[in-house]
């Protein structure tokens, strides 16, 4: 479905916000945005309002007169302060919220597959700040961080009752600059202090390779930013070449991005139907129809899931899971359902408002819930999983002695006999 140009994007994601923690914040599901005006004349404020917005002016007043510490009084401080207070007095915590200017930055560098940070994507679930995903080869990965970890303090300072944008902007900084994350595993309940150097972060969203000692490939797809369906493209065109004779489509730890490149890279692998339904607050359905022309339709597949694949890649495992296409192995998805639009403020800054849920081709929610795979194969998080950068140069018996057993238990499904193969 091609959505309308706009001059920006209008970032969708669901349960909770995700930021990336690079300069600012990052991915969901992510649609052409058209700019919106919000901004009210101070002439023009609403009638309703009025009393509310002298109320405000009447704090603010108190607060520049009689506060102890004049340093503290920063009036872009105040205003964002209070607008942070707006959203969350809506109560969808982690999820509505306020981006500043920086944010929304942070935003259009990830879209343009390149950013700044340590590369992990973050939610606020249940009061904590949880990592979703870390993203392929960046530096929070090769420090160890998994999903579902839990920071408890940065550089040593606890962020208890701290916004999700707050703890944001405790983490990021400069290229080169170090900072430390105080980390508690949930299954083991034991807490760890990891120091990590951000860098300047290239993401490479479509990789695959043949698995040693098969006639399978493993299609990586790590994030949803603009150009993976193309890469997904010229990925399948030399897997054609190389007479390949099943899939494994591994989507762990992609928490999302560009909701057309989820729609194209789904309609890769099926001939016709839905690949999702979005639902708006009058309860409207409308679906979201496959791209024609996909060039891996009928080839056998699994699809690779875990806790931590969230937004854009639980709307390309759902599409395949229903249409019957592949039967989903790992860990239920991470979560996230509902859809956010971003209106951009006069100053840069913007909100970012739930609108809209989707839901998978038959309807099933996936907001809170997530997806459940067809067959669990839970994973210690500690465990290196094999994908086409840990796995070059691998042999077929280095293959077999890993201990990536989601990996393994479907390449064993794409066992089938001769007969019932089909190739690209």
């Amino acid at each position: 479905m091609k959505k309308p140009d706009g001059l920006l994007k209008i970032l969708r994601s669901c349960l909770n916000l995700t930021l990336v923690l690079v300069v600012g914040m990052a991915c969901g599901v992510i649609l052409d945005r058209q700019v919106v005006a919000t901004f009210v004349p101070l002439d023009n404020i609403p009638s309703a309002a009025e009393q509310n917005f002298r109320l405000i002016a009447e704090a603010w007043n108190t607060i520049s007169r009689s506060y102890a510490d004049r340093s503290a009084i920063v009036p872009t401080r105040l205003t964002y302060g209070a607008i942070s207070g707006m959203v969350e007095s809506l109560g969808d915590t982690g999820h509505s919220s306020f981006l500043t200017p920086d944010m929304v930055r942070s935003l259009q560098d990830l879209s343009r597959d390149h950013f700044k940070g340590i590369g992990a994507e973050v939610q606020m679930k249940e009061g904590h700040v949880v990592i979703v995903a870390p993203l392929d080869n960046s530096p929070a990965q090769k420090a160890g961080l998994h999903p579902g970890d839990i920071i408890l303090k940065v550089d040593g300072r606890d962020i208890a009752n701290l916004s999700l944008e707050k703890v944001v902007a405790r983490i990021t900084g400069k290229e080169g600059t170090p900072v430390t994350l105080t980390i508690l595993s949930p299954n083991s309940g034991q807490t760890r202090d990891v120091t990590i150097l951000r860098a300047s972060i290239p993401i490479h969203n479509a990789t695959w390779q043949r698995l040693p000692g098969t006639s399978a490939a493993q299609v990586r797809v790590s994030a949803f930013s603009q150009g993976v369906a193309e890469d997904l493209k010229k990925a399948l065109l030399a897997i054609q070449r190389e007479n390949i004779e099943g899939i494994i489509l591994d989507l762990r730890n992609n928490s999302g991005g560009l909701l057309n490149e989820a729609i194209s890279t789904a309609s890769q692998f099926l001939n016709s139907g839905t690949v999702l339904q979005e639902k708006d607050a009058e309860g409207r359905i409308t679906p979201v129809p496959v791209e024609p022309g996909g060039l891996a339709a009928a080839v056998p597949m699994v699809v690779l899931v875990n806790k931590g694949t969230a937004s854009g890649a639980e709307i390309v495992a759902g599409a395949l899971q229903d249409a019957g296409r592949a039967r989903l192995v790992g860990e239920t998805t991470f979560g996230t359902g509902t859809v956010l639009k971003e209106f951009l403020l006069s100053d840069g800054s913007a909100l970012l408002l739930a609108i809209e849920q989707w839901l998978t081709p038959k309807g099933h929610t996936i907001w809170h819930k997530g997806i459940a795979p067809d067959v669990t194969v839970a994973l210690d998080p500690e465990i290196e999983l094999v994908n086409p950068r840990t796995g070059r140069g691998m042999t077929a018996e280095q293959l077999r002695a890993s201990k990536d057993a989601q990996l393994l238990r479907a390449l064993e499904m794409l066992s089938l006999p001769r007969r019932a193969r089909s190739s690209l």
